[in-house]
């Protein structure tokens, strides 16, 4: 997790490439790159199959609807380069020095996950519906085990962008932590005073003043003074 302020007091790091393998992030962001090679890999492959009929035409598995062929191909295409752009930018994250670039990184990070989570979803629910209306035939049958490869990989991703999403959720409220900015300005005891600031108990003793401001000494006379008789 990055620190206050998305991480910046601790820009210019060096990188451990072990480690940065290891960060559940990265393990994401390859795992989701995975699945969308596997989604459209699946529909260009083995995705247009030929009708009994027509042997000479290629339709789309998914009912023939071309539509749905193309969607999945796509938002699949599309989420493999952006698995491969974040990669990169998770890979210099740390040397961006600028707060507002680091914001601004999460922010797109955030977006984009949030987004394809939702078209993942499309997706599964589109190619779901059009296998299911697909009528039996030879050229179905052999595109069979594309079609389900797709329509699985495509509820498989729905999971790793969402994961996805919520990291980056926690990376945008971790940075914009503010309370974390203080954490090194006061002490550690929450009852201990400011220093050099005096403290006091509140009540006042009797040993404050030396003597009384004002006295009379009734028992004592100025020298050379008499008090006349009556």
């Amino acid at each position: 997790m990055e620190g206050a302020s998305f991480g910046a007091g601790r820009a210019g790091g060096a990188i451990d490439p072990v480690d940065f393998l290891k960060q559940p992030q990265t393990i994401l962001r390859i795992v989701s790159w995975v699945f969308s090679i596997v989604v459209f890999g699946s529909i260009v492959n083995e995705g247009y199959v030929n009708k009994d009929s027509q042997e000479g035409e290629l339709h789309c598995v998914f009912n023939q609807n071309e539509d749905a062929c193309n969607y999945g191909i796509a938002i699949g295409i599309i989420a493999f380069f952006g698995c491969i752009f974040f990669f990169i930018v998770d890979l210099y994250f740390q040397q961006i020095s600028s707060v507002k670039d680091r914001k601004r990184v999460v922010l797109l990070d955030l977006g984009f996950s949030g987004f394809w989570s939702f078209l993942w979803f499309v997706s599964f629910c589109f190619l779901t519906n059009q296998w299911q209306r697909t009528e039996n035939s030879k050229g179905a049958t052999q595109g069979a085990d594309a079609a389900r490869a797709a329509i699985a990989f495509s509820f498989f991703s729905i999971i790793s962008w969402v994961a996805l999403t919520v990291m980056a959720m926690q990376r945008y409220r971790l940075g914009t932590d503010m309370t974390l900015f203080a954490t090194d300005q006061f002490a550690t005891d929450p009852n201990a005073g400011y220093p050099g600031y005096p403290t006091g108990t509140g009540i006042e003793s009797t040993e404050t003043y030396q003597s009384p401001p004002f006295t009379e000494t009734t028992g004592t006379s100025p020298k050379g003074y008499q008090v006349p008789a009556y």
